[in-house]
């Protein structure tokens, strides 16, 4: 399958996305769950086969390659996919990737078959125009025991965060607005609509975890910064309880077969 012509791709903005998403307490507290939730798998004696779906400039697997374990990284942006490189090559991780320019829908062809232990797909469902047709393409890539990882911006939360900013008019557009912002996903996914995908697909879910249970809601933005190892360890402390885990405005979720 081809590329949807309103799925989104960072192509000649990487180096502004960098910065805004990654070098920013958010896109701390972001890796920093990933690495806690999947420290169980990339700990793992065994070198694992790692598929890295839109994988940016290259973080989030890197827990892995420090390991030992192998990864493909794919992204849709040619430009992202050679800063991803670099990055490895500076870090003297090179040799345990290889690349690909490719979008979500066209990895089972270019793949042709092969299955992976481990499939991360992070923050890229909200940026498709028909994200739930990526559950079955996702499936296809993981092997029978194998794990998918997989975050997703939450709906939910982004109506929470909004109406205690007092954008109720937003809220009640249903998040609509007539100028999009580039970097701000416009597909929010709800977890109820999450598990139903899941279900059809004959998927579960091992473990959930919310990622950004307050720092979304903090009406001292500043607090995020200066007292950043502080908001950390709470996150950390409540994340996989409830009602805090739901009020994540990321959802990172641990998924496996369900047969």
């Amino acid at each position: 399958m081809s590329k949807k012509a309103n799925d989104q791709s960072f192509e000649g903005i990487t180096q502004k996305f960098a910065k805004n998403i990654y070098a920013t307490p958010k896109g701390q507290l972001r890796l920093a769950v990933l690495e806690r939730d999947l420290a169980p798998l990339f700990q793992r004696a065994t070198p694992l086969r790692v598929l890295d779906v839109g994988g940016g400039i290259g973080q989030f697997s890197e827990a892995f390659a420090k390991q030992g374990h192998n990864i493909v990284h794919t992204d849709i942006s040619a430009e992202m996919v050679t800063t991803a490189q670099r990055r490895h090559q500076q870090h003297d991780l090179a040799e345990q990737y290889s690349y690909h320019v490719a979008s979500l829908q066209q990895l089972p062809e270019l793949l042709r078959g092969q299955t992976f232990d481990v499939v991360l797909c992070h923050a890229v469902l909200e940026w498709l125009a028909q994200p739930e047709q990526a559950i079955a393409v996702l499936k296809s890539l993981l092997a029978a025991k194998g794990t998918l990882s997989l975050m997703f911006y939450n709906r939910d939360a982004k109506i929470m965060a909004n109406m205690v900013f007092g954008n109720f008019d937003y809220v009640e557009a249903e998040l609509v607005v007539k100028k999009r912002v580039r970097m701000s996903p416009q597909q929010p996914i709800a977890p109820a609509a999450m598990e139903q995908w899941l279900a059809a697909a004959q998927l579960a879910v091992l473990q959930r975890t919310g990622v950004r249970c307050f720092h979304d809601y903090l009406r001292d933005r500043d607090a995020a910064s200066e007292r950043f190892e502080q908001l950390l360890r709470l996150e950390m402390k409540y994340n996989q309880q409830a009602p805090f885990a739901a009020l994540g405005r990321y959802q990172h979720w641990q998924i496996v077969h369900a047969d």
